[in-house]
This record gives C-alpha cells, structure tokens and sequence, in this order.
C-alpha cells in the first residue's frame, strides 16, 4: 500500500494542479487536511454522542484509519464545514489522527444542509429531535430553492405539500408524518428530551406541541408534581384547553387527575354529571370541582 502524502506534499501537488489549472478541491478527488481545519456544520441537528456506538467507531478508527472519506465544503473565512462524518471525526480527535481524508464539494447553503440532512438520515438508530430539527430545516431549503412570487395562495399551499412529499422519499415516512415530526421543534427542549427517552409518546407529543412555551411550562409542573404523563387522549384534551384559552395550571391537574380514575375503569356518565351543572359549564370547569371534591372527601377519610 502506498504511504499517504504529508501535507506539505499535499499543498505542493495542488500548487502544481492550479497551476495547469486543475482545481483539486472541486473534482471529487480524496484529500488528506489537518483535522483542526474541519469545523461542525451549522446547527447541527444530529447529536454525536460518547456511547457505545462511536466506542466501536474509535476501534474502528484506531486499527483501520478512515475508511469512508468525510464531505466537506470550503468555509468563506477558512477551513472546512463538514456536511457527512461529524462522527467519524470525533473519533479521528479520539484516536488523535493529525489529518483525515475528505471530499470537497462546491454546494451552496441550501445544497449543503440537504446534502447534510439526506446523508445522516442513513444512521439506524435517529433520535425523534434529530428527525425534527433534520427535517425543518431541509424542507426550509427546499422551500428557499422554489421560492416565487407569483404564486396564488393555492398554489403556495400546493408547494408546501410537495416540499414535504419531496422530504417524505426515500424515508419512510408519509408527508404527514414529516410534518408531524417537525411540530416537534416547537417543544421545549424539556419536554422534546422526554419524548427522546420515551417518557413522553411521539403522538401526545405533537399535540403538546400546539401549547405555548408557557403552557408548556405549566404542563411540565404539574407532571413533575403530580408524577404523570400524558396519555395521547390527554394532550388532545390539554390542547382544546389552549385553543379555548382555559389552559391554566389548575385545569391541567383536574384534566390529568379525571382521566387516571378512567384508567381505573371507573366511568362518570354524562347524564348523571350534567344533573348538577348548567348546559354552559365548560369540561374544564367540571373536572375542576369533581377533582376539589375529591380531594375534600380524601382530606375527611384521612383526617387531615
């Protein structure tokens, strides 16, 4: 096997390349650099963690070098932006490798987070928040690249839908999937790290995701004080609240408490609970006293 060049033979090859005006970094050809002049892509939503997956990547790495050159694309002050190989450079710094191979591609902003995006979602293993920021932000780039002004709303409305089609293949994934996983960004990070160690359900999880920060705020209280989580039928009911602008901290307790006493196959009907409330009492307002009441009834049986 042939040893690889040093960087001053490197430098002084693609010296003479520009000279007879080959531009080496534009080709497609593999390249060895310094690993101090590779540098994250920009909100990079793939997270590279010390587990147990890039252990074996470090082993890898250690006994056979990098097999699977990293894309990169050039940086306007210097260096290099990595678009494919975040990983596979952590654990180049690891094993304390000098310089890694790289393929240079001339991609615009746009080009270059689809080219990010598409290339990782390779993994096996994808965190829900690494789909959701993924996904936001190629469907943002691919908005960007058709964007026009001449379109009606209609026809606006249709693109949307075809930019998440476009997302959508090769995935999977229905586009309404896509677009499920992207409500997932407007989570608090609090809550979107619950549904990555599924605490919290992907599907309540969208629906959480209609609350705004604060109500999301007061959600996560009351499941720290109350030790819940909530159920799909839950968030769905937690998400009327907000549309109906009834989402206070007090009905989220009574909506999570009522919906644990149906868990248990104890069932209120309808008729028997509206015999004591007017027509326009709100449910919120229902689960609010039934849950007073009972909490009243529990202090008398315990002598508190």
């Amino acid at each position: 096997m042939a040893a690889k060049k040093s960087l001053p033979d490197r430098v002084q090859l693609k010296n003479l390349d520009s000279l007879f005006g080959i531009d080496q970094e534009q080709t497609g050809q593999v390249l060895e650099v310094p690993i101090v002049e590779l540098f994250p892509f920009r909100d990079h939503p793939f997270k590279v963690l010390d587990d147990e997956k890039m252990s074996q990547t470090v082993e890898s790495v250690r006994e056979n070098g990098i097999l699977v050159p990293i894309m990169v694309r050039n940086r306007p002050e210097g260096g290099y932006e990595v678009i494919s190989g975040h990983r596979r450079k952590h654990a180049a710094e690891i094993v304390g490798l000098e310089t890694v191979p790289v393929i240079i591609r001339d991609l615009t902003d746009d080009e270059a987070v689809i080219a990010m995006v598409d290339s990782n979602l390779q993994r096996e293993e994808i965190l829900p928040s690494e789909k959701a920021f993924a996904y936001k932000m190629k469907y943002e780039a691919i908005k960007r690249q058709g964007q026009r002004t001449d379109l009606t709303s209609g026809q606006v409305v249709q693109k949307s839908k075809l930019s998440f089609e476009e997302i959508a293949e090769g995935t999977g994934e229905s586009y309404k999937q896509i677009q499920r996983f992207i409500r997932l960004t407007e989570l608090l990070p609090e809550l979107l790290e619950m549904v990555d160690r599924k605490k919290i359900k992907f599907n309540p999880a969208v629906e959480l995701s209609y609350l705004n920060k604060d109500e999301q705020y007061l959600l996560m209280e009351v499941m720290q004080e109350d030790e819940v989580v909530p159920s799909l039928s839950q968030a769905q009911q937690i998400k009327k609240l907000s549309q109906e602008g009834k989402c206070t901290k007090e009905a989220i307790h009574a909506l999570l408490k009522i919906v644990e006493i149906k868990e248990r196959n104890v069932v209120l009907k309808h008729e028997v609970i509206m015999q004591y409330f007017s027509a326009d009492t709100s449910d919120a307002e229902i689960e609010s006293l039934i849950v007073r009441l009972l909490e009243e009834h529990r202090r008398r049986h315990e002598g508190i």
